[in-house]
């Protein structure tokens, strides 16, 4: 589980960085802010240890009854997007309700960060365009409107039946994806933004959670 500090950010698109070298990063710019702590959760009460995180400004009109009074006892306005973050209970105290969290309390340069969003739905799609298959190519022997087909399926004997999990056509994309282990580029603090090398998941807009890579631990103890 990750229990790395993280941010809900939104996707403002790709550019470009020059470095000293005059070398070119292409990265991913991504609006982390202003969040702010909405609630914790404590071991003592909750079983476990998070930060609950706030962004973005919703009407009070489209706001719950339940939702009112978590926002009126955090004495916050209600926000649009809130999630939760498992983080050491220690971390905890670093952190009070109503404090707005800065990038550079999260992040810095060189550092690397797990990036999750809901990827671009693309609709209903074939198996060559869903899962990159080569496609028939049969363009003789009498063959004729099969060239996008996926193939062969089943057998008749055994097992008599279409295995569950085959690839086949079928809704491509809107699913929640993380990229792991992108590597912060440059972190903004004024601006609320942090520049990410790489790409990452979502239209622009979508919103985001960005928090410290859980595997680049482990990844640099095993090159040692």
């Amino acid at each position: 589980m990750n229990t790395n500090l993280g941010l809900i950010g939104k996707k403002l698109g790709n550019t470009q960085i020059f470095d000293e070298d005059g070398s070119v990063t292409r990265v991913t710019a991504i609006e982390v802010g202003p969040c702010t702590v909405l609630g914790k959760r404590t071991p003592e009460r909750d079983g476990y240890s998070a930060l609950i995180v706030g962004l973005g400004e919703k009407r009070e009109k489209l706001v719950n009854k339940p939702e009112a009074g978590f926002f009126a006892k955090a004495g916050q306005k209600p926000c649009k997007t809130v999630k939760e973050f498992r983080v050491a209970a220690e971390q905890l105290e670093a952190f009070e309700v109503g404090q707005v969290i800065k990038p550079s309390q999260c992040f810095a340069e060189g550092s690397k960060v797990d990036v999750s969003g809901v990827s671009k739905g693309r609709g209903f799609t074939g198996v060559l365009k869903r899962w990159g298959f080569k496609g028939a190519g049969t363009d003789g022997h009498g063959t004729h409107e099969y060239k996008r087909h996926g193939g062969s399926i089943g057998a008749n004997m055994t097992p008599g039946r279409v295995l569950a999990g085959l690839k086949m056509a079928g809704q491509y994309g809107n699913k929640r994806v993380t990229v792991l282990n992108l590597k912060v580029a440059k972190v903004l603090d004024d601006e609320g933004v942090v520049l990410v090398k790489g790409a990452v998941p979502g239209p622009r807009n979508g919103i985001l959670t960005v928090r410290g890579a859980v595997k680049a631990k482990a990844a640099k103890n095993a090159a040692a």
